[in-house]
């Protein structure tokens, strides 16, 4: 099959570019050197291992929060099983690799036949879950060989994925050795039933509605924020990027007026980009680590990791950032989940979510400084209008949980843990 000749050329290809990139980055170093003798560390971990094993792929941090709460509640529903789980990026892997409610974390080896052969053998899952995309041949040809069950969720599908091209056979392969795909949108599922395939979907939403209920239901104190705010009604900024910290610069005299101080959780927080931002609101910054020492400053920088999800909660109104980068802003039901407005840049068509919070009227969308100007104006001007979005973004996130208790139910109805 030509198509396999050219996706077996494309793994050559990404491993070897792998290793040359690895010597100028340092996430590429890490992605070589996490598969560094890969299966002498899984034969070693697995090698005693009698339970049987839940095995979850997801490419990166993000797929991670989606497939968390089905994790979450397959082990407290089997307790006598082992949840392994595999990230293909540092960005994940890094993240959670101490992570405690799975029994073992590792990075997959990259795909081929030989390699998700010798995985399998040595894992033994009794049922894969992957998480919305990057699905690999050889991994799902022989977990169907081998009458394992393999099942996806959250996925999503768009008219430009290779599914749909002329050039996407391997990618369709692929999918057909799932026995069931769980699909976000009815949209996705009318496009993936064109293709025919043998293969089940059904609509069960995102998992990801589910995780953030929980977590802001379990949502941290910070007491030394409300210290600093004072008075003061507050903005949350989260995962900013440099276009959104310019933006947010030229809005300060704004923000003053209407009496909301600034909170900004960067994406990237080290000390080079810390910088940038002090630079950019010049001398009225202070950050996190000075607190409670020091209350000054009408911006202040959050200098670690962890605590979004716990801040936008204390937010009068929500900045999601990456809404200027070409992959698009960050998770926006993180704040949505908290009943208040939420507001970003143009770049979110890409996510089903943010359209249909846009749609509900519980988030808002800018082009530019000016716009924002213009939302903020009409959000602290009126209250009635404030109030309906801040309405409209709790009970969107509302509305669309419980995709992880459709996913749970389908295998235990379908016994595909107990067989």
């Amino acid at each position: 099959m030509l198509a396999l000749f050219f996706y077996n050329l494309f793994l050559f290809f990404f491993q070897l570019g792998s290793r040359i990139w690895a010597l100028f980055n340092k996430k590429a170093a890490l992605w070589v050197r996490g598969r560094l003798f890969i299966f002498s560390k899984l034969k070693d971990a697995f090698e005693q291992e009698k339970a049987p094993v839940i095995w979850f792929h997801c490419a990166s941090l993000g797929e991670f929060e989606q497939g968390r709460p089905v994790m979450e509640s397959l082990r407290e529903k089997y307790p006598d099983h082992k949840i392994l789980v595999t990230f293909f990026s540092p960005s994940g892997y890094e993240v959670r690799k101490n992570y405690t409610g799975a029994d073992y974390i590792f990075y997959l080896p990259m795909d081929g036949m030989i390699n998700a052969q010798r995985f399998i053998s040595i894992v033994k899952p009794k049922l894969a879950v992957f998480i919305k995309y990057e699905l690999w041949y050889y991994y799902t040809k022989v977990m169907h060989d081998r009458q394992i069950p393999l099942i996806l969720i959250s996925a999503i599908f768009l008219k430009q994925h290779a599914y749909f091209k002329w050039y996407g056979e391997v990618q369709r392969k692929t999918l057909s050795k799932f026995a069931h795909v769980f699909v976000q949108d009815l949209l996705s599922k009318k496009l993936a039933d064109k293709l025919q395939l043998p293969v089940p979907f059904t609509v069960a939403g995102d998992t990801r509605f589910d995780r953030v209920i929980k977590i802001a239901s379990q949502y941290k104190r910070i007491d030394v924020l409300t210290q600093w705010a004072g008075e003061s009604r507050l903005l949350v900024a989260g995962s900013t990027w440099a276009d959104d910290e310019r933006v947010l610069a030229e809005l300060l005299p704004l923000l003053q007026q209407h009496h909301l101080k600034l909170v900004i959780a960067p994406h990237e927080i080290n000390e080079s980009h810390l910088g940038q931002i002090e630079k950019q609101f010049e001398g009225q910054t202070i950050r996190f680590s000075q607190l409670p020492g020091s209350m000054q400053g009408e911006v202040l920088i959050i200098d670690n990791i962890g605590m979004l999800s716990s801040l936008y909660h204390y937010a009068h109104i929500s900045y999601i950032g990456g809404g200027y980068n070409p992959t698009g802003i960050h998770n926006c039901l993180e704040a949505a989940v908290y009943a208040k407005p939420v507001v970003f840049g143009p770049r979110y068509q890409r996510y089903a979510e943010a359209k249909g919070l846009v749609k509900a009227g519980g988030a808002f969308s800018f082009k530019n400084a000016g716009e924002l100007r213009t939302i903020l104006n009409k959000l602290m001007q009126n209250k009635v209008a404030y109030q309906a979005a801040a309405t409209a973004a709790g009970e969107f996130v509302i509305v669309h949980q419980g995709a992880t208790d459709k996913i749970v139910d389908y295998i235990q109805e379908n016994r595909l843990l107990t067989n």
